[in-house]
C-alpha cells in the first residue's frame, strides 16, 4: 500500500512539475550533453583562474629548451611505484650535422611534482598579486605540452589562450543573439516598410562571403591598438554578420505566431508590443533559440581561430588558440614539432562538447513533446 502511494505521489509530481523541472529531468537523460556540460564547466573554471592553473609565466623564455617535446609524468622508476608523481631532468644535445636539438631524460635526477607550490609571480584578475600555482616542481623543468621556438611553456600558454578563445565566443554570441532577436522580432511583428528595410540589410550582409569580410574588417584595425581594444574589435566583427540567420528565423516564427489566440489575448489584456515579443512570442520557440546559441558559440570560436591563424586576429603579446596555431603553419615545423598542434585539439573538443550540449538542451527545451 505504501509502495502504491509512493508511485502515485511520484506520478503526481511529474504532472505538477514546472516546465523548467521537466526540462531538467529530460536533460539529465542525455549522457553526452551532461558530459559536454561538465567539460565546459571545467574549461571555463580553468580560464577564470588560468594564472593559478598555469605552471609558469607565459612570457618566460627558457632558451636552453627551445622546441622541447612534452615531458612525461612518471609514477614508476627502478625503485617501484611512487605516490608522488615526478619528472626526470632533461638533457640537451645538439646534432653537429643537422644542428637540431635533441632531448633525452636523465633518469639519475628526478623532480617531484608538488601541489600549491610557489612559482612565478602573477596578478589574479589584475588585482591580487601572488605566486601560488596549482602544481609545479621546485627544481628542474615541467613542460607538459612542450615549448615553442622561444622556449616558452605551451601548457601555460594554452591555458591563457583559452580565456580569450572561450570568452570571445560568449561575448560575440551575446551581441549577435540580442541583435537577432530584437531586429528579427521587430521585422516579423510589425512588417511593412520596417520589415522590408531590415530584410534587405540582412540579404546584403549574407551575400558577402564571411571570411573575406572578417579579414577586411580585421585588417582595418590600427596596428598601434592595445590587445584589449583588438579583442573587443574582433568580437564586434564576428557579431556583425552573426545575427542575420537568427533574425530571419525569428521573423518567420513571429509571422506565424502573431495572429495566434494567446497573442490576441495579450493585446486585449493591455500588454505592450515589447512585452508580447519578449514574454510571449520568443519563449514559444525557446528550443530553437537554445540550439542557435550553443551552435553559434563554437562558430564564433572558429571564426576567431581562423582570423588569428591568418595573422588578422588577436595580436601578440595576447594569446589565443588561433594565435598559437599560427606557429604551426609551416609543414616542416609541424612534422618536427607536432605538439604545436595541441591548440587545435582544444578547439575540436570545445566545438564537439558545445554540439553535445546543444543537442541535449534542444531535446529538453520541449519536454511535453
Amino acid at each position: 500500500m505504501r509502495d502504491k502511494r509512493k508511485e502515485i505521489s511520484a506520478e503526481e509530481k511529474y504532472y505538477l512539475a514546472s516546465q523548467w523541472q521537466l526540462m531538467w529531468r529530460k536533460f539529465k537523460k542525455h549522457k553526452l550533453a551532461i558530459a559536454g556540460g561538465i567539460i565546459l564547466i571545467i574549461f571555463y573554471i580553468v580560464t577564470i583562474f588560468c594564472e593559478f592553473f598555469a605552471t609558469q609565466d607565459i612570457y618566460k623564455r627558457n632558451t636552453k629548451y627551445i622546441y622541447c617535446p612534452p615531458q612525461r609524468i612518471h609514477f614508476f622508476d627502478e625503485e617501484g611505484f611512487h605516490l608522488c608523481p615526478f619528472v626526470y631532468e632533461i638533457k640537451t644535445k645538439i646534432d653537429t650535422e643537422t644542428f637540431r636539438r635533441t632531448y633525452t631524460e636523465d633518469k639519475t635526477k628526478k623532480y617531484p611534482i608538488y601541489f600549491f607550490i610557489h612559482g612565478d609571480k602573477y596578478k589574479l584578475w589584475n588585482l591580487l598579486e601572488t605566486d601560488i600555482h596549482l602544481f609545479g616542481v621546485k627544481e628542474g623543468t615541467l613542460f607538459l605540452f612542450g615549448t615553442d621556438e622561444l622556449g616558452r611553456d605551451l601548457f601555460s600558454r594554452n591555458i591563457h589562450a583559452a580565456r580569450i578563445s572561450l570568452s570571445i565566443g560568449l561575448v560575440g554570441v551575446t551581441l549577435s543573439f540580442i541583435l537577432g532577436c530584437i531586429l528579427g522580432g521587430i521585422s516579423g511583428f510589425y512588417g511593412g516598410a520596417t520589415d522590408m528595410i531590415i530584410q534587405r540589410v540582412i540579404e546584403f550582409l549574407i551575400s558577402i562571403p564571411a571570411i573575406p569580410l572578417w579579414m577586411a574588417l580585421a585588417a582595418a584595425l590600427p596596428e598601434e591598438w592595445s590587445p584589449i581594444r583588438v579583442y573587443f574589435s574582433i568580437t564586434i566583427i564576428l557579431s556583425v554578420v552573426g545575427w542575420c540567420g537568427l533574425a530571419r528565423v525569428v521573423r518567420g516564427k513571429l509571422l506565424e505566431l502573431r495572429e495566434e489566440d494567446f497573442i490576441m489575448a495579450a493585446k486585449i489584456a493591455g500588454a505592450t508590443d515589447g512585452r508580447i515579443i519578449t514574454r510571449h512570442l520568443l519563449p514559444s520557440f525557446l528550443s530553437y533559440l537554445i540550439v542557435n546559441i550553443t551552435l553559434a558559440i563554437p562558430g564564433m570560436i572558429l571564426g576567431e581561430t581562423a582570423l588569428s591563424f591568418l595573422g588578422l586576429g588577436i595580436r601578440p603579446p595576447a594569446v589565443s588558440w588561433g594565435a598559437l596555431l599560427r606557429d604551426a603553419q609551416n609543414v616542416r615545423t609541424v612534422a618536427l614539432h607536432p605538439w604545436l598542434l595541441i591548440p587545435g585539439i582544444f578547439v575540436i573538443v570545445t566545438v564537439l562538447v558545445f554540439n553535445f550540449l546543444g543537442d541535449g538542451l534542444r531535446d529538453a527545451a520541449d519536454p511535453y513533446k
